[in-house]
């Protein structure tokens, strides 16, 4: 071969390498900086009940249902298909095949059944319930543990290594849905058997299929993930993604701005003024997917009133709250459901509730408190969706019960403590606490606050409530479900133990370099399809 062609090819080829490896490296050095609006209570799957645990994990673990980006359309996840039996009192779901935990650890029936049963039996060995898990999701959203009168599963078997089948105590049309929320990730049962009680804690290793896996947790600072590159889905933009805490909205609007984070989510409303106006951002409005309330607990000697729970109801000026905090992004309303859900609402339930200062003073002198009462109104130390600066909505609603004579004593803590202690007797008097939705139905909403195992904060039990919402878990169609949830709006109107202050769109934003970024509805997303090209 001529010499000086056998030259040429070699630069050409040698050429291309370099640029194959240096477009390699380049892709391996990004890396993705997201700011949380606080530290995860625990990563362990099945064991928590809050969206700032649910957006690390949703990295880590995936669960049997997806949902289509942006909606609350299910598609396969860990299950490619799934199939009720004719009274949608069993499903069967087919797993994928081929898959692999982050450990090398197949997944199969084996850990769909290992996972479930230890999110659902009380008894399973590896749920060390002993250790303090409670797994309170389970109970929230479907009805209770095994065994228990009113919950929604009889049991999880293993049909072959590909197939599982979930047996219910009764009909449930929204059992793929409720499979698919975030708090059930599928787990490496290896690596839950090896870590014991301390799974899911910063001194662990957690371990599921998901995009990203766990490389290190510093507490109060930072989740570290890398890229799982060997993973079944859309495989992650990035080599890293380091997932920081910072409670203040502010701050992270600070942050963002200087570029020491990408992207955030539940900043301030009134700051969209100040992303609009940098060229280096870009504002995202989340869809509105939720509602922030007050609850009122029943177990207190002065809220199990009636009169004094609906004083305080009529107290709130919630339309004024949420004109003052909210700039625009969100809207007030007596229904528990968002917009979004509101053929869901009843007809004989107004659309706003009625601020009525004087009505509420003379309704709490009929309740035997002329001289008013003394009540403890508890704020979560982080922003939410729902409630993005809770301490200044706070102290809006304490002015407002003070000027019907009711002292508020305003208190906060620890987010995970706050979580804990809300459900520990006697409770809190009053405190502040929301819900982003899981999966596009009503049961989501009520059954998570109202349902037999779900209400314990408040101490409230209704029988009627209850059968109700077993009635709308099983109804199918849009049609059926809203003749019962119409029902359920009107009992728990009437109630006033969960009052509905805000449905919020959240305002989130990004680096304008930050692409491929779709916001579910549902509060939280896979992080795998966004990359950073053109970050500095």
């Amino acid at each position: 071969m001529n010499r000086t062609k056998t030259n040429t090819v070699f630069k050409s080829l040698l050429l291309t390498a370099l640029l194959a490896a240096s477009a390699g490296l380049s892709a391996q050095a990004a890396t993705l900086v997201f700011g949380n609006n606080g530290e995860p209570v625990s990563l362990e799957s099945g064991n928590i009940t809050d969206g700032i645990s649910i957006l690390v994990q949703h990295q880590i673990y995936d669960t049997l249902v997806h949902f289509k980006d942006g909606t609350t359309t299910t598609i396969p996840g860990l299950a490619t298909s799934w199939k009720a039996n004719a009274d949608a009192t069993s499903w069967t779901f087919n797993l994928r095949k081929g898959v692999k935990f982050q450990d090398g650890t197949p997944f199969n029936a084996d850990a769909v059944v290992f996972n479930w049963q230890r999110f659902f039996d009380p008894k399973n060995q590896y749920g060390y319930r002993d250790q303090g898990r409670t797994y309170e999701i389970v109970g929230q959203l479907l009805g209770g543990f095994k065994g228990e009168k009113g919950a929604v599963i009889k049991d999880i078997v293993k049909v072959n290594d590909s197939t599982v089948r979930f047996d219910l105590n009764m009909p449930s049309s929204v059992l793929p849905d409720v499979v698919g929320a975030g708090y059930f990730g599928i787990a490496s049962p290896t690596a839950i058997k090896k870590d014991g009680g301390k799974y899911g804690t910063p001194n662990s290793t957690p371990v599921g299929t998901g995009p990203f896996s766990f490389v290190s947790w510093k507490t109060g600072d930072r989740v570290t993930l890398k890229a799982n590159t060997a993973y079944w889905g859309t495989k992650p933009k990035v080599d890293t993604l380091v997932i920081r805490s910072i409670k203040d909205a502010s701050q992270r609007l600070n942050e963002l701005k200087a570029g020491t984070i990408d992207f955030t989510a539940d900043l301030s409303p009134d700051s969209l003024k100040d992303v609009t106006g940098d060229k280096s951002l870009a504002a995202v409005r989340k869809p509105s997917f939720n509602v922030g309330f007050l609850s009122l607990n029943n177990s207190n000697q002065y809220l199990k009133n009636d009169k004094v729970r609906q004083a305080i109801s009529m107290a709130i000026n919630k339309k004024a709250i949420v004109d003052a905090f909210w700039n625009g992004l969100g809207v007030s309303s007596t229904s528990f459901l968002p917009p979004v859900l509101s053929w869901a609402n009843s007809k004989t339930v107004p659309a706003d509730y009625k601020y009525d200062p004087a009505a509420a003073k003379k309704m709490l002198a009929d309740a035997g408190y002329a001289n008013g009462v003394s009540l403890d109104l508890w704020y979560m130390p982080v922003s939410r969706p729902y409630f993005p600066n809770p301490k200044p909505i706070a102290e809006a609603m304490a002015a407002d019960l003070s000027a019907i004579g009711i002292k508020v004593n305003l208190k906060t803590e620890d987010w995970a403590k706050y979580l804990e202690d809300r459900n520990k007797e006697p409770g809190f008097d009053m405190y502040m606490i929301g819900w982003t939705g899981d999966y596009g139905d009503p049961d989501n909403f009520y059954a998570a606050y109202y349902g037999p195992s779900a209400a314990d904060d408040i101490n409230f039990k209704s029988p009627e409530l209850n059968a109700l919402l077993d009635q709308g878990r099983a109804a199918v169609g849009q049609a059926a479900k809203a003749k019962i949830y119409s029902q359920i709006q009107d009992i728990t109107y009437k109630a006033n133990y969960r009052l509905p202050i805000v449905h919020s769109q959240p305002l989130a934003a990004r680096r304008t370099y930050v692409q491929g970024w779709v916001p579910s509805p549902l509060g939280s997303e896979a992080f795998n399809k966004i990359s950073v090209i053109g970050k500095k």
